[in-house]
């Protein structure tokens, strides 16, 4: 069975967003170097951040995400984000109107049937959670295995929390993992058990 790994681009004061979700220039390094990090060459990133990166995109299989960051994203138009197999989306509301129902995206109630579903559908795959409030409550209810985060360069001073609003103690190892590419620190920390 896969780790799961809670993941996201983070400010050094660690916000993923502005108060409007913007995130502003936390991404910079998705574009600030000369190797393609995606198909279709639109991410270019240092080699550092490649040789970091790209490995980890390919053992994802299923990306847990909240419906604001599905709504965000308008569900990815249907297509799952980085090449990912399935999404699962923690909601209370179901799929919208219209929604395609082949698309592999999966509706659940809670964090404990997200992870649930998700470790059904990834195998032996990582199970990818995307920071925010999603993110800090299953760091809370203690299922997540790995915290990664891509630090840029920022001060946003206020907006999104990478942990979301988790008002709980908790301990890493580490970090187990710190690469420097152009315009990001990569931190990898296992979570303590």
């Amino acid at each position: 069975m896969g780790n799961v790994v809670m993941n996201a681009s983070v400010s050094v004061d660690g916000l993923i967003a502005d108060e409007n979700d913007d995130p502003g220039p936390i991404f910079e390094w998705l574009v600030s170097g000369d190797v393609p990090l995606d198909d279709g060459g639109v991410l270019k990133v240092s080699q550092a951040s490649y040789d970091y990166v790209r490995p980890y995109w390919d053992q994802i299989g299923v990306t847990i995400a909240g419906r604001h960051v599905f709504d965000l994203t308008e569900g990815w138009d249907g297509t799952p984000p980085s090449g990912v197999d399935h999404v699962v989306i923690v909601t209370h509301r179901p799929a919208p109107e219209g929604w395609a129902p082949e698309a592999p995206f999966h509706f659940v109630d809670g964090v404990e049937a997200a992870v649930a579903k998700a470790r059904e559908l990834a195998g032996d795959r990582i199970v990818e959670v995307a920071a925010g409030d999603v993110g800090g409550q299953m760091l809370a209810a203690g299922l997540v295995d790995e915290v990664r985060m891509d630090v840029a360069p920022v001060v946003l001073g206020s907006g999104k929390r990478y942990f979301g609003s988790v008002d709980v103690q908790h301990l890493l190892e580490g970090p187990e993992v710190v690469v420097q590419g152009n315009r990001v620190l990569h931190l990898r920390y296992r979570v303590r058990r």
